[in-house]
């Protein structure tokens, strides 16, 4: 947690509330030294203002050939753990600058976090969000008690604005860094998880340039059991954790991307701090394709009722791109982290997904344009079993021959095998039939 209104006196007052040795004078130091008390010292104080979210056994386990855990984050209020680290920070700071309020300026899950908690603790909240914002976001902030102002055209703006508004007013503004305080919050995950489920062998994270809840949690794990593996998973389109790593400092990756769907997987490395824990107690990190987020998202909703984001999902995507063979056999939990994907997005990304799983095909043929010929194609897609979701036909434009027709048909299948077979079943029925690769 990035604070940048008189950071340095509030924080240290911050901390005050929180065990530690009289050798932690300075905030740099305290970050570096996270220990296990200080994580359990935040489980304690945000007992009752966060879910304890349930780590239920998935019945994903037998299709990936190991026990898997499913500890679900997305359940939260605000639908995202961000949640952990938010109201540990809010109840640390002191009273006088509770009365006097916090700003934040974006329309991540950390602010919906902040807008949430801290109207609970009756703390005055101001989010800013550019112009830009989509509307349900900007109502849902609103609907959890923050006073939301529409300023600028970009992020960048609406943070100057609000960093403005923090100088003039005395909010603080609160920007999502690795404090000890925001990580220990999160880490209380770790926590919960090796309560939850008995015998351990890993458990996977959402990674990305916002490392806190892997960092966090990790420091958690390791203290109570070394030999449990921390694995961390990120984009192939923006391996920030893994370029940071390599260079042993926070980089800024020009290619990432402001898109709703990858949320904080492709945000930019925020912090020193929970890199070097990452370092550190993280075993593996590894990075998978936005192919294998989609199909993720897809499994959690048809097999464990679950509306996930692409962070969310991302843990489970390592799976199901076969990325993580040493854990067959093994119990594993995967945290689902954040389940706040915007409805038209949620749309896309599930008929992208069906096509991607080979759930659904499209294929085109020329038929001459006889009475029946259509009839005897609905004939052999019902004998294979596929179910026709759309069918066209064109006369005007076709490039064949005069007096045919051009049927261009969407079908839903089970899975890849059928599809093979209804495509071998057209090519023996319609040479010529052209089916189109996803």
């Amino acid at each position: 947690m990035k604070i940048v209104s008189r950071n340095e006196e509030l924080l240290r007052e911050a901390l005050s509330c929180i065990p530690q040795s009289s050798s932690r004078t300075s905030l740099s130091s305290y970050n570096k030294l996270i220990r296990f008390e200080d994580i359990s010292a935040a489980a304690f104080k945000i007992q009752c203002g966060v879910q304890k979210t349930p780590c239920m056994y998935s019945r994903l386990s037998k299709q990936y050939g190991m026990d898997i855990y499913l500890k679900k984050e997305f359940l939260q209020y605000t639908g995202s753990v961000k949640e952990r680290g938010v109201l540990y920070l809010l109840t640390s700071l002191p009273q006088d600058q509770q009365r006097k309020g916090v700003i934040v300026a974006s329309d991540s899950n950390f602010s919906m976090a902040v807008a949430y908690h801290a109207s609970e603790l009756r703390i005055p909240v101001f989010v800013i969000m550019s112009t830009s914002t989509s509307p349900a976001r900007v109502k849902m902030c609103r609907e959890y008690g923050a006073m939301v102002i529409s300023y600028g055209t970009t992020t960048k703006d609406s943070q100057t604005h609000a960093r403005r508004l923090a100088q003039e007013n005395g909010y603080l503004y609160l920007e999502e860094e690795d404090s000890a305080v925001y990580l220990s919050g999160l880490g209380t995950v770790g926590l919960e998880v090796y309560e939850q489920v008995p015998k351990l062998d890993a458990v996977i994270f959402p990674a990305g340039g916002h490392c806190g809840l892997l960092a966090g949690s990790a420091a958690a794990l390791k203290h109570l059991n070394p030999h449990i593996s921390v694995i961390g998973v990120e984009s192939e389109s923006f391996p920030v954790l893994q370029q940071s790593l390599k260079a042993g400092h926070p980089i800024e990756d020009q290619a990432c991307s402001n898109h709703h769907f990858y949320g904080d997987v492709s945000g930019l490395c925020f912090g020193s701090n929970s890199l070097q824990l990452t370092g550190k107690l993280v075993d593996k990190v590894v990075a998978v394709r936005e192919e294998d987020i989609l199909i993720s998202m897809l499994r959690l909703l048809e097999y464990e009722r679950a509306t996930v984001d692409a962070e969310g999902a991302i843990g489970l995507a390592a799976l199901v791109a076969g990325k993580l063979p040493e854990l067959k056999g093994k119990r594993v939990a995967i945290v689902i982290c954040s389940g706040n994907l915007e409805l038209h997005l949620l749309q896309q990304c599930i008929a992208r997904a069906l096509a991607l799983d080979n759930r659904v095909c499209r294929f085109s043929l020329v038929l001459s344009d006889c009475p029946g010929d259509v009839s005897k194609l609905l004939e052999v897609l019902a004998r294979e079993e596929a179910r026709v979701l759309d069918i066209k036909q064109e006369r005007m434009f076709v490039t064949s021959e005069l007096f045919t027709v051009e049927v261009t048909c969407t079908v839903e299948t089970r899975d890849k095998i059928h599809a093979a077979q209804l495509r071998n079943a057209l090519l023996e029925r319609y040479p010529t039939a052209a089916w189109m690769e996803r």
